[in-house]
């Protein structure tokens, strides 16, 4: 059994493979049919130098996006990452620097700071809950509670902060949660249901979410679980839940978690704390981007 939630299995869907591109549906979305303002006021020929540039502490995160905004804008523009994803950043520290065609870094420069604002903000979040839990071996994770068609770059930032994957999507794990079990008349049916799909899917992560202490002495003692969600409960409670550990089942607390008491969450023993804020509730880091002419 995976130790962590960071590698999807392979997706075994009916659903057409996506072709979605985020970074070309932004700039459409923001240039349309020209950038009017650049296109009359600057010169076609003139070259400059943008450095972009953090205005507070941040953890970098999108690095690579920003990288391919500006490249779908202009390819003969020079892109130099002087920080990477993964590395604190104080204000007034330039993270990257683009030299090229002014017209081309103008049209790429909010889409490419929106991008790079979200994404730090996201693996900066990750950072604090990270630096939170200490010494702890607990693990952040993220959910699925992702700006629709960003998901891969969102998670990508949590990473970046030092967090951990959960699933990608509906196609890679299995999560049982309460409206799935209502369809269940016992408890019995449901072991077996786990039985059948374990047989017929031994490479899938079983997750089964139990929001008391008594659905969780019930699923102890079901073979083929990997994983009981712990929702919405107490650190006591949790402690308590941990403590009925069978075989090589981990646990997972969600629900309510935030930087205040996230630590005494960890403390329980708990393996994951998965923390939907850190992609739905993320503030955007201030950056911007200064340029200067570059005479020809």
């Amino acid at each position: 059994m995976a130790d962590a939630f960071t590698k999807p299995k392979p997706r075994r869907t009916t659903m057409k493979p996506d072709r979605y591109d985020p970074i070309a549906a932004a700039l459409k979305e923001d240039i349309g049919a020209g950038d009017i303002t650049t296109d009359f006021f600057v010169p076609e020929t003139l070259h400059t130098s943008g450095r972009i540039i953090a205005r507070e502490k941040a953890i970098v995160a999108g690095t690579g996006v920003v990288a391919k905004v500006f490249r779908q804008v202009d390819p003969s523009l020079d892109i130099h990452n002087l920080r990477h994803d993964g590395e604190e950043v104080a204000a007034g520290d330039t993270i990257i620097e683009v030299r090229g065609l002014a017209r081309s870094i103008l049209k790429g420069e909010r889409v490419a700071l929106n991008f790079l604002q979200r994404l730090c903000g996201i693996a900066t979040l990750t950072r604090q809950f990270v630096d939170a839990v200490g010494n702890h071996a607990t693990k952040i994770v993220d959910t699925r509670k992702t700006t629709p068609g960003l998901r891969t770059l969102e998670k990508a930032a949590v990473l970046a902060g030092g967090g951990g994957n959960h699933r990608f999507g509906l196609y890679d794990m299995v999560l049982v949660k309460d409206n799935h079990l209502a369809r269940f008349e016992g408890l019995s049916a449901f072991a077996e249901r786990i039985k059948q799909f374990r047989q017929e899917r031994p490479n899938i992560r079983i997750e089964v979410e139990a929001e008391d202490l008594e659905q969780v002495r019930a699923f102890v003692e079901i073979e083929g679980i990997d994983v009981i969600l712990l929702d919405n409960m107490t650190p006591a409670q949790i402690r308590e839940a941990v403590a009925l550990r069978k075989d090589n089942i981990q646990f997972e607390a969600s629900g309510g978690i935030t930087l205040r008491n996230v630590s005494r969450i960890a403390a329980t023993g708990v393996d994951y704390i998965s923390v939907g804020s850190l992609t739905h509730g993320a503030r955007a880091i201030d950056i911007g981007l200064e340029m200067t002419h570059v005479p020809s």
